[in-house]
């Protein structure tokens, strides 16, 4: 692959993707991007979100132009481009076939836990909105693409050895790790959507990946127990193919 590597990051709301956002942001040599697709997303759905005016304003809403823009110049001139995606944000009738001009890897997260965090912002979800499926099929896509399983992490596993999870996934994409990926300044980023009022408080307190909570959790309530129940073949079929220890990249040789 020549040219600049393109990291395309997919994952569901709530699974720590933003912190991730920032740990890459946090490079010498990456841009990001966040969710290029969601205006996209709110326009062609009509759905309502928290700021949905301010954020069809702020992006592109023609997936075409998305895309483009994906595949256009990196900011910066950075040699490392790394795309915050949205599995739930890639409708039926958006464009696949970018996909594979990209280093695509999947950041998971149980779904107990995602609706836990999810629902502290914003109760008004059902299965489509936290990503399980579509991330599903979109696995699928790469798998066959590639010809062997794209790196899969667990958001529980980057709070858990945040060094040791990301020199591994770094080692699958064929890119070196930093040691500045570990930390970063606290505050707002230019780079961040304008919807981070409402979501992402706790990641601009942040400095770095925050230690994982234990395994209890309240229970959900019997309305979001149901859509934790269908999210949890997709998350477990996925979690199998998590990375553990990785000796050559799946995507090629490292810059």
């Amino acid at each position: 692959m020549s040219g600049p590597i393109r990291i395309a990051m997919w994952s569901g709301p709530r699974n720590i993707s933003t912190a991730m956002m920032r740990s890459f942001g946090n490079r010498p040599d990456t841009a990001v991007i966040d969710e290029p697709f969601y205006a996209a997303y709110l326009a062609a759905t009509g759905i309502d979100h928290p700021m949905r005016e301010e954020s069809i304003a702020s992006q592109p809403t023609d997936w075409h132009a998305v895309v483009r823009g994906l595949l256009g110049d990196v900011p910066d001139g950075k040699p490392v481009f790394y795309q915050k995606h949205m599995t739930h944000h890639m409708l039926p009738a958006f464009g696949r076939n970018w996909i594979a001009h990209c280093r695509n890897a999947f950041l998971i997260r149980s779904p107990e836990r995602v609706l836990a965090s999810y629902v502290k912002k914003w109760d008004k979800v059902a299965l489509a909105d936290i990503g399980f499926v579509q991330q599903s099929e979109l696995f699928d896509r790469v798998c066959d693409a590639v010809g062997r399983a794209p790196p899969v992490i667990e958001a529980e596993d980057v709070l858990a050895d945040p060094r040791d999870t990301l020199s591994t996934l770094c080692a699958a994409l064929g890119i070196p790790f930093f040691e500045s990926m570990l930390s970063w300044r606290a505050g707002k980023r230019a780079t961040d959507g304008v919807w981070a009022p409402v979501w992402y408080d706790a990641v601009e307190r942040s400095t770095g990946f925050s230690a994982p909570r234990g395994a209890t959790e309240e229970p959900l309530p019997p309305h979001f127990a149901v859509i934790a129940d269908a999210a949890r073949p997709h998350y477990e079929r996925l979690r199998t193919h998590k990375l553990r220890q990785v000796t050559s990249s799946v995507y090629g040789k490292s810059v």
